[in-house]
Formats: structure tokens, C-alpha cells, sequence
């Protein structure tokens, strides 16, 4: 078993070499410019890598990625064995980020809570209380005694 810090390691290193190889050394049409390199991780003993990516654009463009991907698969994890000089080149797996649905998802439900918070500031805006304003009993001046002066 590797330790933490070598799989580390090895995972920036894959998730630099495949970016770089996307960028200048895939011809594919289907990756281009509309695929991020999110993150990388590596399994303990070094045989796996996930890589996680996302792509900018509709479902059709994802799914045209994740074929380029796949089929680029072979070329990247060469690379990355000639970059890396391990012993063994882990296999790599490409996973798309759902890091910016979740964003996308939590931004709309902070609106919500906006819009709402915004219809109760305005629903209290002509209120007044119930009572009086401070509800609670004070000692009036008749009642307090003057023990002290015997």
C-alpha cells in the first residue's frame, strides 16, 4: 500500500497530464475547450484513478464528452504512464462532476429563501405589536419602598 501523500501526488500529476493532453494533444472534436478537469483521485494502491470533469453545455455535449473520453482513454493513460513512471499505470475512469448541478440546485433553493424572506419583511412592514411594546412588567415608582431610610 502507498501512502496518502504518493496517491496525492500521483492523482495532481494525472489530473495536470490529462488536462494538458486534452488541451494541445486530443484532435477530438467532441472534447476541445468544453471539458474541466475538476478532480482526481487515486485509489491506496495506486491502481485506479477516477478522474472527474465537466462540460460546459446541454446534455448533447456531455454525452459527445464522455464518448471522446472514452475513447481517448487509451491514449491519456499512456501519457499519464510516461509522465508518472510508476510501476504500474493506473486505470482511469472519467466521471462527470456533479459539482455544478449541486451549486445550480443550492443557488436556486437560497432564491427561494430570498423571495420568501422578502414577502415577510413586506407582509411586516405595517404591522404593530399585539400588546404593548415591551411586555414586560416593570416595578411601578409607588411600589418601591425606601427600606433603607430606618
Amino acid at each position: 500500500m502507498a501512502d496518502n501523500a504518493r496517491a496525492k501526488r500521483l492523482a495532481d500529476l494525472i489530473r495536470e497530464v490529462v488536462a494538458q493532453k486534452l488541451l494541445r494533444g486530443i484532435k477530438d472534436p467532441r472534447l476541445g475547450t468544453h471539458v474541466t478537469i475538476t478532480d482526481t483521485r487515486v485509489t491506496g494502491d495506486l491502481r485506479e484513478a477516477t478522474v472527474f470533469y465537466t462540460v460546459y453545455g446541454d446534455d448533447e455535449e456531455r454525452n459527445a464528452a464522455a464518448a471522446g473520453l472514452e475513447s481517448a482513454k487509451g491514449i491519456l493513460r499512456s501519457e499519464v504512464g510516461r509522465a508518472a513512471g510508476v510501476k504500474f499505470t493506473p486505470t482511469l475512469t472519467f466521471v462527470m462532476d456533479a459539482l455544478p448541478d449541486t451549486a445550480r440546485n443550492i443557488e436556486d433553493l437560497l432564491d427561494k429563501a430570498r423571495q420568501s424572506d422578502e414577502k415577510v419583511r413586506e407582509a411586516s412592514a405595517g404591522a404593530t405589536y399585539a400588546g404593548d411594546v415591551d411586555p414586560y412588567r416593570k416595578p411601578d415608582e409607588d411600589d418601591e419602598t425606601d427600606d433603607t431610610a430606618e
